[in-house]
């Protein structure tokens, strides 16, 4: 037997040699009239997943048409086996000197891995029992430049696997079921929400007042208006705006920008969904923030809804847990803060428990301190964290029984946030006395804290319904349904540093 390409391949030393190699072909191809940059189309009617699914309950002798990348490449002679890549798949091609033609087969015989081809030709199983195609016409339609890495076992060096997903999807498959993983939760989100009756809406990204979170924006500059403008932070005031105008059930789904760090679950952009249902309370919003997590669970992955996520085991199915923000400080933490009647005590009480604060931090701001040190990574099943202190709330409607803490919950799975979600604030002074707080906070410092967003004030002034808010991180979702262990795993292009070339 002929040695394979891939070996042959593989004696030419480096990359930049084997990209030279195939310019000189590439050269060739057109001096000849045959330049496959020039082709413009071709006809494709099946795919390798249906051919090979399908086989035995189609007749003999069927024809096909199909297009791919070549991915693998087995030289017998006279006769050559190349794997064919499509967007289904993979399927073995037989290409045989005397079925194409002395000249068509040298031609093809020069080709490389990577180059993308089309076959026409009939389905049949090898004596090893593969289902091939029987090639009876081959088209060079794009010549690949490079070699595939690392002969398409598969590229392993995940920062390269960031930086050139197109490799990556190429040389890993299952990087691509990921992503269609991804669109699939997506579109069983919207669904959701769709049957629900919610009105999906768009939003502005460019923003004079990046307001609705506590996070720091990005900063741009529209010329033409002369205008220093942030990239939003959130959708929350646009949509709850809406909700003022008569909408009483609106949703978006889009990109979001937070000019802060980076880590496994952090990237500066990332799709955000919210949701505002006018006449609800949080205590509805959470019942739906759990039947929607199950049923695009259930949807997308079947009606076993057990998942594995960063070595734990999740069973999604069974009713989420519920705590107070103060009973998880209690429990875990052994603070009573039900008993800590000042400022000073809570400080002190900080300080004696390693909890570093700020001089402008309250009591509220402590027990938050205090939840995220102590309690946090505590919270495996998946749990909805109740009555955040009105410090941290600045949206969030007071609960009546205890105005010092709000109607709000945050979901927690595996020591993470999942979705933040609250009775709305529609008192128009109170909420100017709360954006006051935030922009004294900002003033000193605080680059997270909202700015005074006039607009909004004067909206709710109209009157806003009681109201109903959600917000869930989708690419935390879609990492936990698929079991990715980065946030990077889950978005096909994250934010990365452009290599320094002066530097290799």
């Amino acid at each position: 037997m002929i040695e394979n390409k891939e070996n042959i391949e593989e004696t030419v030393s480096g990359h930049q040699q084997q990209h030279e190699i195939r310019i000189e072909k590439l050269e060739k191809l057109k001096s000849a009239g045959r330049d496959p940059y020039e082709t413009t189309k071709f006809d494709v009617d099946a795919k390798s997943a249906e051919i090979i699914e399908t086989f035995d309950e189609m007749l003999p002798e069927r024809h096909v048409s199909v297009a791919g990348r070549i991915t693998g490449w087995r030289n017998m002679g006279k006769a050559n086996f190349i794997d064919l890549t499509d967007s289904d798949g993979k399927i073995q091609i037989y290409v045989k000197k005397d079925i194409i033609g002395q000249e068509e087969f040298e031609r093809f015989s020069s080709w490389d891995l990577g180059d993308i081809v089309g076959v026409k030709g009939t389905v049949f199983k090898t004596r090893k029992g593969e289902i091939s195609i029987k090639a009876e016409s081959v088209e060079l339609l794009s010549k690949s430049l490079h070699p595939l890495p690392e002969k398409f076992h598969g590229l392993r060096d995940v920062d390269l696997r960031y930086r050139q997903r197109y490799l990556d999807l190429i040389t890993n498959p299952e990087v691509k079921k990921t992503f269609i993983t991804r669109t699939k939760i997506i579109k069983e989100i919207r669904k959701f929400l769709d049957d629900m009756g919610f009105i999906e809406v768009e939003t502005p990204v460019l923003q004079t007042v990046a307001g609705g979170a506590a996070a720091r924006p990005f900063e741009t500059h529209h010329n033409t208006l002369n205008l220093d403008m942030n990239l939003r932070i959130s959708l929350e005031l646009p949509l709850k705006k809406l909700i003022v105008g008569g909408f009483d059930k609106v949703y978006e789904m889009g990109k979001v920008f937070r000019n802060e760090g980076m880590d496994t679950y952090h990237n500066p952009e990332y799709t955000l969904l919210e949701l505002y249902w006018a006449y609800v309370d949080f205590e509805r919003i959470m019942k739906l923030t759990e039947d929607l997590i199950k049923s695009v669970a259930a949807s997308v992955l079947g009606e076993e809804t057990v998942i594995e996520f960063g070595g734990t085991t999740y069973d999604l199915s069974k009713p989420f847990e519920r705590i107070s923000m103060k009973d998880a400080v209690k429990k875990y933490a052994n603070v009573d803060f039900d008993k800590v009647p000042t400022l000073e005590e809570a400080r002190k009480i900080a300080k004696q428990n390693n909890v570093e604060f700020e001089p402008h931090h309250l009591v509220g701001d402590i027990i938050n301190l205090f939840f995220e040190q102590f309690c946090e990574e505590k919270l495996i099943n998946p749990t909805f964290v109740t009555g955040h202190p009105v410090e941290i709330s600045p949206l969030a409607k007071r609960m009546p029984s205890d105005p010092g803490f709000t109607e709000r919950f945050e979901l927690f799975i595996g020591g993470r946030e999942y979705a933040n979600a609250f009775s709305e604030l529609n008192d128009p002074i109170d909420q100017r006395e709360r954006f006051e707080r935030q922009a004294e906070l900002k003033a000193a410092g605080d680059e997270e804290a909202n700015e005074i967003d006039e607009d909004f004030l004067n909206a709710i002034s109209y009157g806003l319904p009681p109201t109903g808010g959600l917000g869930i991180g989708v690419d935390r979702l879609i990492m936990l349904l698929t079991g990715m262990p980065s946030i990077r795993d889950v978005i096909l292009f994250p934010t990365m540093k452009p290599i320094d070339k002066k530097s290799e």
